[in-house]
């Protein structure tokens, strides 16, 4: 049984008597935090502000800027899926990104927060108006705000000032009036550098894979650009017969990446008949716990924090434990829903204990040719996504199975292009990992100091 001795003044001022009210782990926090708090987060900004909704104009990337939506923002790649509007008619001044701003969903997504790097306002990203942005005054330490918002107690604190029954929300205003905990000046230099270092090597991250993917691109030497004559075609009997399984719907033909992939001058080799181990476990009961193994979905699998917010599973209780591990090097693409997206298991995954959803193909290679950063890359690569998009099935759910993965031509690099490849993704891994260290090394120390205080009372 839960215990708590509340003092005679909480109740009175909350006018509540009932003792879930008082042990509610929001409730907890938020006493808390407001005695070791002087000012409310509006204090500490310039502005806090949502963008307002304008005309939406998406377009292709070429002639627009990235649209970001909450979960775009939150992604470890947030270029990975987004749409693009258009620079013409679909440009909004207010909805750009700028460098440092904290953003937090404003609907359904309410406490997912996200620190802006720089390369967003490089790119002139903007962001969906269901984004409330947090602008920090210069005078304060932005990563320091943003750890404690991006914390557990943070988190918290949103979804207790949320309202709306079907779909909560939160307001700018709202957000505005949730009280800042005072650390020392020493503590919240310490908090916000390492949060700053964390947006540096997240943004060298991604130069390092743009860098890879312009290798690959340059090599492979025919430019993918998508039809400009609508969605028809003529297809020979013969690679009716030949090529992807069989299949007769149309789609699957009248397709960029498989036009691309017909014209392509340079060798290819179908991904099945590489030294590739590609598995996916079957289906299980799941046995959720609160202290378990942290669980990763498809739809977690992107985010550059996965492990804060998913659920977790029994170890004792979950078969088939060996085929679920997510261990570094694996390369994991979504078969499910939204199908056709590529991660590459770093080390953080290994040293939680990770394990990953069924819905997720793995793949291993021990190919020293088509090396794991080698097919990282590619699979990334426009055409082959699209490609990747003939292969579905399904009409309520889409998704594919290994035997359409292994149907994938692989375009064979020389030896010297695929060790250059390899070099540059594994610093990849090795920033992409560092910044996560980063920013759970700032957020902890966060939660641990306000843990010593709730048990001060």
């Amino acid at each position: 049984m839960k215990t708590r001795i509340v003092h005679f003044n909480n109740i009175i001022g909350c006018l509540r008597f009932d003792g879930s009210y008082h042990n509610a782990e929001a409730n907890v926090y938020d006493s808390v935090i407001k005695q070791h708090s002087t000012h409310l987060l509006s204090y500490y900004c310039s502005e806090v502000f949502t963008s307002g909704r304008n005309k939406r104009v998406y377009t292709e990337k070429e002639f627009g800027f990235p649209f970001l939506s909450n979960s775009d923002v939150m992604a470890s790649n947030p270029f990975m899926s987004c749409k693009y509007s258009s620079k013409k008619y679909g440009y909004d001044e207010n909805a750009l990104l700028k460098k440092g701003m904290i953003l937090t969903g404003r609907v359904g997504a309410i406490g997912q927060t996200a620190f802006v790097p720089a390369y967003l306002e490089k790119a002139k990203a903007m962001g969906s108006d269901n984004i409330i942005r947090i602008v920090v005054k210069s005078t304060f330490r932005n990563g320091f705000i943003y750890a404690y918002l991006a914390s557990k107690i943070g988190n918290l604190s949103f979804w207790k000032h949320a309202t709306g029954g079907v779909q909560p929300f939160i307001t700018d205003t709202m957000v505005g009036q949730l009280p800042i905990p005072d650390f020392p000046n020493d503590f919240q230099i310490k908090v916000d550098d390492l949060i700053q270092k964390s947006a540096r090597l997240r943004e060298e991250a991604t130069s390092l894979l743009d860098e890879a993917k312009s290798l690959l691109s340059d090599f492979c030497e025919i430019s993918f650009e998508k039809r400009k004559d609508g969605n028809f075609g003529h297809v020979s009997s013969s690679f009716l017969r030949n090529t992807l399984n069989l299949r007769f719907d149309a789609p699957v033909f009248i397709n960029d990446g498989v036009t691309w992939m017909k014209n392509l001058r340079r060798e290819t080799v179908v991904l099945g008949e590489c030294n590739i181990k590609t598995w996916y476990p079957g289906m299980f009961k799941r046995s959720y716990v609160a202290n378990g193994l942290p669980y990763i979905k498809g739809s977690e699998l992107f985010l550059s924090n996965p492990f804060r917010r998913c659920e977790k599973l029994s170890r004792s209780r979950t078969p088939k434990l060996e085929q679920l591990w997510l261990k570094e090097g694996q390369l994991l693409i979504s078969c499910a829903g939204i199908c056709g997206l590529v991660k590459l298991i770093t080390k953080e995954y290994e040293e939680n204990e990770a394990i990953g959803s069924p819905d997720i193909i793995r793949l291993v290679s021990e190919d020293p040719l088509f090396t794991k950063e080698y097919l990282f890359v590619y699979l990334q690569l426009p055409a082959v996504y699209d490609y990747m998009q003939s292969l579905k099935y399904g009409s309520v759910i889409e998704r594919f199975d290994i035997g359409n993965i292994e149907t994938i031509p692989i375009v064979k690099p020389s030896k010297a292009l695929s060790e250059q490849i390899t070099s540059i993704i594994r610093k990849y891994m090795d920033c992409s990992y560092r910044s996560f260290n980063a920013e759970e090394k700032a957020i902890s120390m966060v939660e641990q100091e306000i843990e010593k205080w709730t048990k001060q009372q």
